[in-house]
C-alpha cells in the first residue's frame, strides 16, 4: 500500500537527510566528567552516521550492570532526542577486548597476556610490569611432553615490549 503525502511533508526515506549528528567530542567529554572521582573510564566510545552509539567503559574494580544502566541514563539525558534521534550501548568491555589504554595495562598486571605486533608474531607470558612506554612480560615457555595446569614460565626472560610495537594485547582467561 502507497502512502500519500501532501505538500510539504518529508518522506521517511529522506528521513536520514535532516539527521543531526551527534557531537563525539562532546559526548565524550560528558562521559570523563560523569567518571571523574571514579573508579570507571571511558575505553572507546563509537558514534556511526545513523547515531548508533556504542560506549565501552572499564573500571579499576571491574564494571557492574548498574554502573552500565547509570551512564546510559546520564547519556540519555544529555542528549534531546528531538533534535538528534540516536540508538545508544553501553558496555563494559569483555575479557576477549584488547587493551587500549595503559591503565588497562596497570589493572591487569599479574595475568597471563596474549601480544600480536605489528609484523603479526605473537608471545603470550605473565605481565609483570607497565612502564611509560611499554610494558614488561613474563615469556611463557611450554615445555614439550609436560602437561601442566600453569604454564612453565623462566624468571630471567622478561621482555620489554614498547607500546608503539604493540597491534593488539589481549587478557588470556586463567586455565
Amino acid at each position: 500500500m502507497e502512502r500519500q503525502f501532501e505538500r510539504g511533508q518529508i518522506s521517511p526515506l529522506f528521513y536520514w537527510d535532516k539527521l543531526i549528528m551527534i557531537d563525539k567530542d562532546k559526548l565524550a567529554e560528558t562521559i570523563n566528567a560523569y567518571f571523574i572521582n571514579s573508579d570507571k573510564f571511558l575505553v572507546d566510545l563509537k558514534v556511526s552516521t545513523r547515531n548508533k552509539v556504542s560506549v565501552f567503559i572499564d573500571g579499576d574494580q571491574g564494571v557492574a550492570i548498574s554502573d552500565c544502566a547509570a551512564l546510559s541514563r546520564h547519556i540519555e539525558a544529555s542528549l534531546d532526542r528531538d533534535k538528534e534521534d540516536f540508538e545508544l550501548e553501553v558496555s563494559s568491555v569483555g575479557l576477549g577486548s584488547p587493551l587500549v589504554l595503559n591503565r588497562q595495562y596497570r589493572n591487569n598486571i599479574g595475568r597471563l597476556i596474549a601480544v600480536i605486533f605489528d609484523d603479526d608474531t605473537k608471545i603470550r607470558g605473565k605481565l609483570v610490569e607497565v612502564q611509560g612506554e611499554g610494558i614488561r612480560i613474563e615469556k611463557e615457555i611450554i615445555r614439550k611432553g609436560k602437561k601442566k595446569k600453569n604454564p612453565d614460565t623462566d624468571k630471567d626472560d622478561v621482555m620489554l615490549i614498547p607500546f608503539s610495537t604493540i597491534k593488539e594485547a589481549k587478557i588470556m582467561p586463567a586455565y
